[in-house]
């Protein structure tokens, strides 16, 4: 059956949790041999990873997973033309989700940028980037240009407040280049001095756009960062 190249690699994967579930049903819920935890090791990553991508949203898994283990066995109670009917009608539900979603985040972001550029403190450049002052550095410190690395601490969020990345959290802060990270911080960082601290809002074309790389950052989202400015290295 011929399906997606992407599509293929997400359901040949999803073999380990196969395994995982023949480690059950052997009566090996114990999980003492390496052979076992390394297979319910591999089904529970993919299975978060299936989850967090949504994925499973509206799957029946026990169906699911008797699909695997009939595939395992030689079993398969459906033919490929109905199959791959099915994995087109799932592929369409899916893209047809996903630009609900884009949609319904592109319009939050705008309507957020748009009230948020009405408020006291908050400047809005052409670019459409807009940025607050919280903390200004020493009279005179040194701004970084678009070829320097620098060492920063920051604190990202969406517009409803959910920590996306923090370095702040981590309790350690990070070096990048700033040719080397999204446009919304290479503007902003260079209008930044040493030991600035400042609240970027970023629109989502200056972020990630629709590719964010991590679902804990929807696509075509804007984001909020809180980002102080230790060196210029």
């Amino acid at each position: 059956m011929n399906i997606s190249t992407g599509k293929s690699r997400i359901l040949i994967g999803l073999l380990s949790i196969v395994l995982s579930a023949q480690v059950f049903a052997q009566g090996n819920s114990n999980l003492e041999r390496d052979d076992d935890k390394i297979a319910y090791s591999i089904g529970v990553n993919i299975g978060q990873n299936l989850q967090a991508q949504g994925i499973l949203d509206g799957i029946e898994v026990d169906t699911f997973v008797a699909g695997m283990l009939d595939a395992v066995a030689g079993n398969v109670q459906m033919s490929d033309e109905d199959m791959f009917a099915a994995i087109q009608l799932f592929q369409q539900q899916m893209a047809e989700q996903q630009q609900a979603a884009l949609a319904a985040s592109t319009a939050a972001s705008v309507d957020f940028l748009s009230a948020n550029s009405a408020k006291e403190g908050v400047v809005t450049l052409e670019s459409g980037l807009q940025y607050m002052v919280l903390e200004s550095g020493p009279d005179g410190s040194a701004s970084p240009t678009v070829s320097d690395s620098v060492l920063a601490h920051y604190h990202g969020t969406l517009i409803d407040g959910t920590v996306f990345d923090s370095s702040v959290d981590r309790g350690e802060p990070a070096q990048f280049g700033l040719s080397q990270v999204i446009s919304g911080w290479t503007e902003g960082l260079q209008l930044m001095s040493v030991g600035d601290k400042w609240r970027l809002f970023i629109p989502a074309a200056m972020a990630y756009g629709e590719a964010s790389p991590t679902p804990a950052s929807p696509p075509n989202s804007a984001l909020i960062f809180d980002v102080e400015l230790l060196e210029i290295r």
